[in-house]
């Protein structure tokens, strides 16, 4: 779920919010089941609780926080109950609607467009897989060949000759071990490599206010995200 991480990660994700979400999930998911994409609302007003839409290889998963986000609930729809899926893009994000067979709609709205898009991604692939199954190819039985005559004959082993002469061993140089990579920080503050998760979850999301709010620009962001990235 790691890697899964870090791809979600990558689309302008809040950290705090998938690495709770993905916390829950870990004894939700049934055997070979795998997380695809999680897309989490963002609507223009502050949202302290906001809904997220999970999709896998099995189901997708709506996740409402409750009781303040103490708890959350969770509604799912296995891929061969939905009929389709939809998104609808507006100014402020866009909505993701999917219609299961019996005529149940649901929509998360408020999405970021790129996150909508990947949700509708991974959908339309999931339920063409359901439509258009890939046929496992059957093996042809596998046909004994006739056992053929064995034939012996005893063979002489030649006489080993005793070697006195020892080629002298020299030993390999040995090979300077690599440096230790580390990220340089300023003095009295942790590198990079030293902080825990949770740690480095907190300095994302605090680079990511520093974009949002004009501090710092695009490209410095992106490489500061992607030193972080490397040690989760």
């Amino acid at each position: 779920m790691l890697d899964n991480l870090k791809k979600i990660l990558n689309e302008d994700q809040d950290p705090k919010a998938i690495e709770k979400i993905t916390a829950k999930l870990e004894n939700l998911l049934m055997s070979h089941e795998e997380v695809g994409y999680i897309a989490v609302q963002k609507k223009p007003a502050i949202t302290v609780f906001p809904d997220s839409i999970v999709v896998t290889n099995k189901r997708i998963i709506l996740c409402k926080p409750k009781n303040l986000g103490l708890s959350m609930e969770f509604v799912d729809y296995d891929w061969n109950d939905i009929a389709g899926t939809f998104v609808k893009e507006g100014i402020l994000g866009s909505d993701f609607t999917f219609t299961t067979q019996s005529d149940l709609t649901h929509t998360v709205d408020y999405l970021p467009k790129n996150q909508a898009r990947k949700l509708y991604t991974f959908a339309k692939e999931q339920l063409d897989a359901i439509k258009n199954p890939v046929a496992t190819p059957v093996a042809a039985p596998v046909q004994e060949a006739p056992m053929a005559e064995v034939f012996t004959d005893t063979v002489e082993e030649p006489e080993v000759e005793e070697v006195t002469n020892f080629a002298e061993i020299i030993p390999a140089p040995a090979m300077d071990s690599p440096a230790d990579p580390s990220i340089s920080a300023p003095t009295g503050e942790k590198k990079i490599s030293d902080l825990s998760k949770e740690e480095l979850f907190e300095k994302l999301q605090n680079y990511k206010k520093l974009l949002d709010n004009g501090l710092i620009l695009q490209g410095e962001y992106d490489r500061l995200k992607a030193e972080i990235l490397n040690y989760l």
